[in-house]
């Protein structure tokens, strides 16, 4: 076969493309090495770094100016704010260095092909909003809060606008870091699909689940659902737009219900040995739905649209 003078050396030397397409959402992106341990290392100090200088700050504030018990752990309108603003800042950061040292576009990050479907969101939204009603219905039927806890004061009413306005950008801002960019950063190692998208969902998961800092068993295999679940949920959508959308109803409604049921005080955020319980069976069959109807919805899909 003959070949153009310089055909094979420039065969050679073009850099495999960053994003395929072809590929699973998840295990769509392909990067150095090091680039995935390197967003971990700056998920992790960031996560850390951000809650210390930002609640710090917030509990200081608190503590010294409105008389705070400094024993007193539970989310007040401040250390709410400021525990979500340390979260929604991870989604930038993150997104700066996988832009900077893998070259994709941040777009990349929530979907794999096209743009991002802001329509097929406010549609899971009403389907997950659904889906939440009935799972804290049956909750309550299951494992009810005291009915002596529920309040409205000003406390609750500030508690419940910041539920609103902050936290569907926190949870979304959790799906772009460990659905968006490290699920496809751990996958990436992996050169076959499939078991890429394996390493990618159990190492996105299982830090995403670390995180959360729980020493309760319940809790942890909560987390670690809600992780994977949201993961199936980005690669049967091939995007962002389901597991945002079940993330954002699920911290709402959880901390919605925690404000109403705080006795008017700040919410609690008890995480140690004892504070689940096999009630939350009850969210992970909800997972389990919501990656059912994401399954059933997008197949009948044309491809076209996907």
């Amino acid at each position: 076969m003959s070949t153009t003078p310089g055909s094979q050396t420039e065969s050679s030397t073009t850099p495999a493309p960053c994003l395929d397409p072809a590929r699973p959402f998840g295990a769509h992106l392909t990067m150095r090495w090091w680039v995935p341990v390197l967003l971990t290392v700056v998920v992790v100090a960031a996560t850390y770094a951000l809650q210390v200088l930002l609640l710090g700050a917030a509990a200081l504030l608190e503590v010294g100016l409105l008389g705070k018990d400094p024993a007193d752990t539970s989310l007040t309108p401040l250390t709410y704010l400021a525990k979500d603003l340390s979260i929604i800042l991870l989604a930038p950061l993150a997104l700066l260095v996988l832009v900077k040292m893998a070259r994709v576009s941040w777009r990349s990050a929530l979907r794999g092909t096209g743009d991002f479907r802001w329509r097929r969101l406010g549609a899971y939204l009403g389907v997950f909003a659904v889906l939440m009603v009935a799972v804290n219905l049956a909750l309550q039927l299951i494992h009810p809060s005291p009915l002596s806890l529920f309040a409205v004061t000003g406390t609750t009413v500030a508690l419940l606008a910041l539920v609103l306005l902050t936290t569907p950008f926190q949870a979304a801002a959790e799906e772009i870091v460990f659905r968006g960019v490290l699920t496809a950063s751990y996958a990436s190692w992996v050169r076959s699909a499939r078991p890429a998208v394996i390493v990618g969902i159990i190492g996105s998961s299982t830090l995403f689940t670390v995180l959360h800092t729980s020493a309760d068993l319940w809790m942890i295999v909560n987390y670690l659902g809600l992780g994977v679940s949201c993961a199936l949920m980005a690669l049967l959508g091939r995007g962002l737009e389901a597991p945002i959308a079940f993330h954002v109803m699920n911290n709402v409604f959880a901390m919605g219900i925690g404000a109403l049921f705080a006795a008017g005080g700040g919410i609690g955020q008890e995480r140690g040995a004892g504070s689940g319980g096999p009630y939350l069976l009850l969210f992970l069959l909800a997972e389990a739905v919501a990656v059912l109807i994401v399954w059933h919805t997008e197949k009948r899909r044309p491809r076209a649209q996907s």
